[in-house]
């Protein structure tokens, strides 16, 4: 079957050889906190900033051990090259009283040693919310001298943990700001919490470090729980901000207005930016960070990085926590489901798509369109996964193993 399907597709000038190649160099990166439904490690016992769990699946994992356990199962039923995304909140601190602040790379460094067993690189993330010194919901645009000094501090100790990540593995870093900040109701002054925001970063950013190790980046959002009317850390700002200090931004393709696309601004980005990141999630109605599926958006945003020949430029990460269904089941479901959406991109005839489109060749170029998406997809997509040697039939693996572990905790 997948002979004829690689001729099928070979008729429309695609080597599904080369796509398969392509695809399993591509690093996704697999966020840690799906696992516990981003309690973290560091003591916390409730979200905040508007970050919502639903749901009270059997099995959570409850610390350090069982979160590994957990991922390196995840892990094991997923094709593909992977990296390990961690929150701060994860450090593993072996009952020593430090806080945020004074986070230290000794913190983190029982995740490079099971990093390194599983031949991942890390990317990593200052954790923002969840803690006693987000004063009145607000972090780094806090009126607060003290709060301010406090998060301005747990960033540039996460800058340097990030440089010891990227010294271990040899790899780039992404380390992503993303802070909860906002209002409930209508702002008096939506101004000065940004300058405040500006100030703060002005003062992470100009610690000395390794720009070739780090990739900073800052993630912007629409509204979250509890701050619906005001959110500091908006698109326009962080781009601004972005743009302005030759740093990353990073799109969540659940942060912004239903009615907008994280496909149609990747290319907008392209066109100024050397490196894009983006958090892959689902949103129903709203940041709802449901389980990635290979639904439609994200079908385009594959094929934005695909046709781009920014395979290279763009950083994909994933972000959902799915507390209602078995939580390796979400990791691995969401996984696959990008894998397939770049595997989808990398069997589309890109270039005589905009060939047509160059030539206003606009009837045929909808016909082909639509042609391409009737290829047979699930083959190929079965031939690669026979050469990862992963399972075709996950969900069995999955539940042997909730009643031999997670049934037991």
């Amino acid at each position: 079957m997948y002979e004829q399907a690689k001729s099928l597709y070979a008729s429309y000038g695609v080597d599904t050889e080369k796509a398969l190649n392509t695809l399993k160099s591509i690093p996704v990166s697999i966020h840690c906190w799906q696992g516990d439904d981003v309690i973290g490690l560091d003591g916390s016992d409730s979200l905040s900033g508007g970050i919502q769990t639903t749901g009270n699946y059997k099995g959570r994992a409850r610390n350090f051990d069982e979160l590994k356990a957990d991922i390196k199962k995840a892990f094991s039923l997923m094709p593909g090259k992977k990296r390990l995304n961690l929150h701060a909140s994860y450090a593993v601190l072996n009952s020593e009283k430090v806080d945020r602040d004074k986070y230290e790379p000794k913190h983190f460094e029982a995740w490079v040693e099971f990093a390194k067993e599983l031949n991942l690189g890390i990317d990593f993330n200052p954790t923002m919310f969840g803690h006693p010194m987000m004063t009145d919901g607000l972090s780094l645009s806090s009126p607060n001298d003290n709060t301010r000094k406090f998060w301005i501090e747990h960033c540039k100790a996460c800058i340097k943990i990030s440089e010891y990540f990227a010294t271990q593995f040899n790899t780039p870093t992404l380390m992503n700001i993303w802070i909860p900040d906002g209002y409930k109701d209508v702002p008096a002054d939506r101004l000065a919490p940004r300058l405040r925001l500006k100030k703060s970063l002005d003062e992470i950013l100009s610690i000395d470090y390794d720009k070739s190790k780090v990739i900073i980046a800052v993630e912007s959002k629409v509204f979250g729980i509890g701050v619906e009317s005001y959110t500091v850390g908006s698109n326009e700002f962080y781009q601004n901000y972005a743009a302005k200090n030759n740093i990353c931004c990073l799109l969540d393709n659940g942060h912004y207005h239903p009615s907008e696309y994280v496909s149609d601004k990747i290319p907008s980005l392209l066109a100024f930016y050397d490196t894009v990141a983006l958090h892959v999630t689902r949103g129903v109605r709203w940041d709802s960070d449901h389980v990635v599926l290979l639904e439609d958006e994200i079908k385009e945003i594959a094929k934005e990085i695909v046709r781009n020949d920014a395979i290279d430029k763009v950083k994909i990460g994933l972000d959902y926590f799915d507390a209602s269904i078995n939580r390796i089941s979400a990791w691995v479901t969401g996984q696959r489901a990008m894998q397939k959406a770049l595997l989808y991109a990398l069997l589309i005839p890109h270039d005589k798509l905009k060939t047509l489109q160059d030539n206003a060749e606009f009837t045929e170029l909808m016909v082909l369109q639509e042609e391409v998406k009737d290829l047979p997809l699930g083959i190929v997509w079965n031939e690669y996964l026979k050469r990862e040697n992963v399972k075709t039939d996950y969900l069995a693996e999955i539940k042997k193993y909730e009643k031999e572990v997670l049934n037991k905790r």
